[in-house]
């Protein structure tokens, strides 16, 4: 069943702004489940975005809520509202928000106040010089379970050995992106929250300048969506899967290393100890040969594709 697409009154400031010191953007909040809060963070978005003078829309994709969270954004003003008949999933949300999006500029936040979104401005001027602004959740101010921290630590350092840059934050939910670059990726972002981590390892890899602004991260009020042992286990095969899509090379020469050393060792023993070619060290040669070549030609494969 398609989406229905609710048009609510447009807060826009066009004819303002003579300076011009922020570009037009889309901000795009998926929305699940937020009958609390979604109400609140609109009325403070709108808020700081006349404020700063903004010319801006705010694009609501309620992902099949099950509580109140559609009646209220059905009578709330201001926004394009995007109602998903079911639940597909918070990347699924934001690729739906992306393809409605009239502006070329993306903005992504959260529904229930965990993003300190006064700094969305400054985020949105700064993306004038970058490829994609993150707030990295680095600041002074910072709330988050510390059973995440030791996954998202493992997983972090992991992605910064994939795409060989440091990166304070990898699923930051509050960065500022151009459209045309996200529909590059958009048949590779997944539906799930894995959304974050896919597009900031997609730019890094594409050597796509990537800024990052330490921002607060508040405490959330209630039960969060994420499940850490599952989700930690779809990072990391996600950033595996999306290693091997953009940067072969640093996924299998490792592994060709590994076998070549194994062969390496057994040749010594069959010269020095055995007096005879053994099976295992043809077998460690073939496989590292094979691996090696594979990931040479799926770099090669990964340099001519024009994604």
């Amino acid at each position: 069943m398609p989406e229905r697409l609710s048009l609510g009154k447009e807060i826009s400031t066009a004819t303002s702004n003579p300076q011009n010191l922020y570009p037009a953007f889309s901000l795009i909040l998926p929305v699940y489940n937020e009958e609390q809060h979604v109400a609140i963070t609109l009325e403070h978005l709108h808020q700081q975005f006349q404020a700063a003078d903004c010319h801006y829309e705010i694009i609501v994709v309620n992902d099949g809520s099950t509580d109140r969270t559609s009646q209220i954004l059905q009578e709330l003003s201001g926004i394009r509202l995007i109602q998903h008949s079911q639940n597909r999933g918070y990347g699924a949300a934001l690729k739906t928000g992306i393809r409605h999006a009239k502006y070329s500029l993306i903005v992504i936040t959260d529904a229930d106040g965990t993003y300190p979104n006064e700094r969305i401005p400054e985020l949105v001027g700064l993306a004038q010089q970058a490829d994609m602004v993150v707030g990295a959740r680095i600041g002074e101010n910072v709330k988050y379970s510390k059973l995440r921290k030791i996954p998202k630590w493992f997983l972090l350092h992991f992605a910064q050995w994939i795409t060989n840059c440091r990166i304070p934050d990898i699923n930051s939910g509050m960065r500022v992106f151009h459209k045309d670059i996200a529909e590059r990726f958009l048949n590779i972002l997944p539906n799930t929250f894995s959304f974050t981590t896919t597009i900031t390892l997609a730019m890094l890899t594409n050597n796509y300048v990537v800024q990052y602004v330490p921002i607060d991260y508040y405490h959330r009020v209630g039960k969060s969506k994420i499940k850490p042992i599952r989700d930690t286990l779809r990072f990391l095969q996600l950033i595996l899967r999306t290693g091997v899509y953009f940067a072969p090379l640093r996924i299998f020469l490792p592994v060709a290393s590994i076998f070549f050393l194994g062969f390496l060792v057994t040749l010594i023993q069959d010269i020095f100890v055995r007096e005879d070619l053994t099976e295992r060290t043809m077998i460690l040669f073939i496989a590292a040969t094979q691996i090696g070549m594979f990931a040479l030609l799926a770099d090669m494969i990964d340099k001519r594709s024009q994604r």
